[in-house]
């Protein structure tokens, strides 16, 4: 009997890993024959490199957390083991109270592990670090909005000073509703615990870690170009890679699934992984898995607009230190963060050595107004901030500006229970998976860990496999 053949729509970081582990090109023998459409021009999704001023760099996610293994090895099993290379430095600041502030270390997520450190940084003011002293107590139950567990526990001033920037870095939404439980699932358990939060913090960033482990690890040439090797590796795997190819109706069949493409033509499946955002999957099982497409309807996105500077190191008289800072919303400034990428990465240092790439970011949640302004006001905005955080006087001699309209989905309070009532839905159909950010994290190794579980949860099917080859036609001739 014939392998099974599957599509995998959406060519993203967690499409592209399903159509490897399905292929066997992440090593492995192969499951199935895979077809992988793609409704944009290029692969990758956020991951997403280009040029600036003659040199590369990332447009999208720049860096995958490390201590989580899925990503890393997803990288190795596809050549780029060693083009791993972990951040230059790690010394981010906070911009707030009028100053750059040092980010306290011993936190988790804003949270705080060590009151010396958090007042040696002049973060909080004194009224704010008196509070933090002097432990709330409140419940937790199943799950709760971790802005407002941390609020209670250690007062307001962490949470928009500490907490809500550091969020905003991931999610680009709001502390006040972002899970807990979904978000820092570590956190949860130490609430759960009953004693000191911040204790319990203390001991958690203190755990030992694997020796020589960095937290964050990025790729030499920047994290787009992960995509590109693993669609490399399908290819030599017998992946069939179609970008450009909008997916328009999916339709259960006795014998699978039929996928009808943009212009008619239509290809048939034994089983389907659906690895595109939330809206989109909504629509596509909306015949087949109604209560599915319900709750991916409820799925809230937020956007935002990443800036690209590239300056002439000649004309910074005094380059910027560290990695970066954030910006908290509480300060009211324009961005929300800054990544001094040539100091983050070395790799971006030695092919540049003249130039000094930084970036920007700016947009959240319902306050997504930035990404309808113009190119060069989102540039003048930028400079206007850096030249108040950090004297930045220099004009770039070259810009870019990438919009991620509906770019990060949200994780509010009972996320997972959500998350959980899909997943049961499309079980039930059969021969259907799903993955990507919308489920169970949005970082990188998430990503592709979903892609794997998508791939698990067909296993029946693929073993033994069987079904007829993929037929491709135009409806209706």
């Amino acid at each position: 009997m014939s392998q099974a053949q599957v599509v995998v729509i959406g060519g993203g970081i967690a499409g592209l890993a399903a159509a490897a582990f399905l292929s066997g090109a992440a090593g492995g023998a192969a499951r199935a024959r895979v077809t992988l459409l793609e409704a944009s021009d290029r692969l990758g999704g956020k991951l997403y490199g280009g040029e600036v001023g003659g040199v590369r760099v990332d447009l999208g996610a720049e860096s995958m957390l490390a201590r989580r293994p899925e990503a890393v090895e997803l990288a190795r099993a596809v050549g780029l083991g060693g083009e791993l290379e972990p951040p230059t430095t790690a010394k981010a600041a906070i911009w707030t109270r009028g100053a750059l502030r040092p980010l306290p270390g011993g936190q988790v997520m804003g949270v705080p592990g060590d009151l010396v450190a958090l007042a040696a940084s002049g973060v909080l003011s004194a009224d704010g670090l008196e509070r933090a002293r002097h432990e709330g107590a409140t419940e937790v139950g199943d799950d709760v909005a971790i802005g407002r567990y941390v609020a209670d526990r250690l007062g307001r001033e962490v949470v928009d000073r500490l907490v809500e920037p550091l969020l905003g870095g991931v999610y680009a939404g709001h502390a006040d509703e972002i899970s807990l439980r979904a978000a820092v699932p570590q956190l949860l358990e130490i609430a759960r615990g009953g004693g000191s939060l911040v204790e319990g913090v203390h001991e958690l960033a203190n755990r030992p870690r694997t020796v020589g482990t960095p937290v964050f690890q990025g790729l030499r040439g920047g994290l787009g170009t992960l995509p590109e090797a693993v669609a490399e590796a399908c290819a030599r795997a017998g992946v069939e890679l179609r970008t450009r190819t909008a997916v328009e109706g999916l339709h259960r069949t006795p014998g699978g699934w039929r996928v009808v493409t943009a212009g008619g033509g239509a290809l048939e499946a034994d089983a389907v992984v659906l690895a595109v955002p939330a809206p989109a999957a909504a629509r596509l099982l909306r015949a087949d898995a109604p209560g599915a497409a319900v709750e991916l309807d409820a799925v809230e996105y937020a956007g935002m607009a990443l800036v690209t500077l590239a300056f002439r190191r000649a004309e910074l008289p005094t380059p910027p230190t560290g990695s970066g800072f954030l910006v908290p919303p509480v300060d009211g400034r324009r961005i929300k963060a800054s990544t001094f990428s040539s100091n983050k990465w070395g790799w971006l240092a030695r092919s540049a050595p003249d130039s000094f790439v930084l970036r920007t970011s700016l947009g959240r949640l319902r306050e997504e107004q930035p990404l309808e302004l113009s190119d060069e006001e989102l540039v003048a905005r930028s400079l206007a901030d850096l030249g108040e955080a950090i004297g930045l006087t220099a004009r770039p001699y070259d810009t870019a500006v990438t919009r991620w309209r509906a770019g990060l989905p949200q994780y509010p309070v009972g996320h997972l229970d959500r998350v959980a009532r899909i997943r049961a839905a499309v079980g039930r159909v059969g021969g259907l998976a799903v993955c990507g950010a919308a489920y169970d994290g949005v970082g990188i190794p998430a990503c592709v860990a979903s892609a794997r579980a998508a791939v698990a949860a067909l296993d029946e099917l693929l073993t033994p496999a069987t079904g007829e080859n993929v037929t491709e036609r135009t409806m209706g001739a």
